[in-house]
């Protein structure tokens, strides 16, 4: 990779939760060695204001995964990426399960790596957003090693996607990511957050029944985005073949009751409004693993970061709402 040339780099699904963090994390970059020229690509129909308002990126397009017609532009306009950053997905596990359809068709990115494979170039680094509900959930801690036998469509197409990249990329990571929580964003993204929706619920005064059988790792938003960083600084600097599995989540296992009493016990709620019931009680329309709590060893050896406390997180989310943080 030529030292000297400017790196540019492809978010797709830039105003997303996820994707919106990032962006703001990369333009912050620009300007700083190495320089970077970021473009991104959504899913809106009109690109939010508020974001572009905020960033001095130089390109967007809206993107249709199906199709994959943004993606001509873009090299057109810019130059082909060095690091492209997948964070488009159906990440709503019903909706997967009331349309499976689309559900493999945006989150597998045929388009994407066919017009990545266009290029015949082993200088392009693709950064895929996986789910830690590729795994069945019967046990705790899962390594990047053990089997993926998703319970539901979600994790399937997911399990897909990792699939049909492992086999036509030359170089990629796929991050198993646990649930994701963090402020909102500068233009608001109309899913529900958890923290944000736990510290809702609770502020009523209520009772509010959580599951206590369900096991996950949420992270941190900015862990998030500190690995995707890292690993793009790591590939525009010695452009090695990588091809990396990556478990991403905290370093606590939590039930969804215990994620409700660290928001209880920050914001000083009253714990009883909390009600453990089982996960099996209620019919939510798809299938949900039990316990995908991930071993995030890996992670801390390889890039050497070590995701915050969900305690931590939860303070960082509610106690500075600003952007950015």
């Amino acid at each position: 990779m030529d030292s000297g040339e400017k790196k540019r780099i492809l978010v797709v699904g830039g105003s997303g939760f996820l994707g919106q963090h990032l962006l703001h994390e990369l333009d912050t970059a620009c300007g700083k060695m190495p320089p970077y020229d970021v473009a991104f690509a959504h899913h809106r129909p009109v690109p939010p204001p508020e974001l572009l308002g905020s960033l001095s990126l130089n390109s967007r397009t809206e993107s249709d995964l199906r199709s994959g017609e943004c993606f001509e532009v873009i090299s057109e306009g810019e130059g082909v990426p060095h690091v492209i950053i997948n964070c488009a997905a159906v990440s709503i596990p019903r909706a997967c399960e009331v349309d499976p359809a689309a559900a493999m068709d945006i989150n597998v990115p045929t388009s994407l790596i066919d017009w990545l494979s266009s290029f015949r170039d082993d200088s392009i680094l693709l950064i895929h957003l996986s789910t830690d509900q590729v795994y069945e959930g019967l046990k705790s801690f899962y390594k990047e090693e053990d089997e993926t036998a998703p319970v539901n469509m979600y994790g399937k197409s997911k399990v897909a996607a990792e699939k049909f990249i492992s086999e036509n990329c030359s170089n990629f990571v796929i991050l198993r990511c646990s649930i994701i929580y963090g402020p909102q964003t500068i233009s608001p993204v109309t899913k529900s957050l958890p923290i944000q929706w736990i510290n809702s619920v609770l502020s009523c005064g209520k009772e509010v029944e959580f599951f206590h059988d369900e096991f996950r790792c949420p992270v941190y938003v900015k862990d998030v985005v500190s690995v995707i960083s890292t690993l793009t600084k790591k590939w525009l600097s010695d452009g090695n073949q990588m091809k990396l599995v990556l478990n991403v989540g905290g370093p606590d296992r939590l039930s969804r009751a215990q994620m409700a009493e660290a928001v209880a016990d920050y914001r000083g709620y009253d714990c009883s409004l909390i009600k453990p019931v089982s996960a099996s009680s209620i019919n939510r329309g798809v299938a949900s693993p039990a316990d995908i709590s991930m071993d995030v060893s890996r992670l801390v050896r390889l890039l050497r970061i070590n995701p915050i406390s969900f305690k931590d997180g939860v303070r960082f989310t509610l106690e500075n709402c600003s952007w950015p943080l």
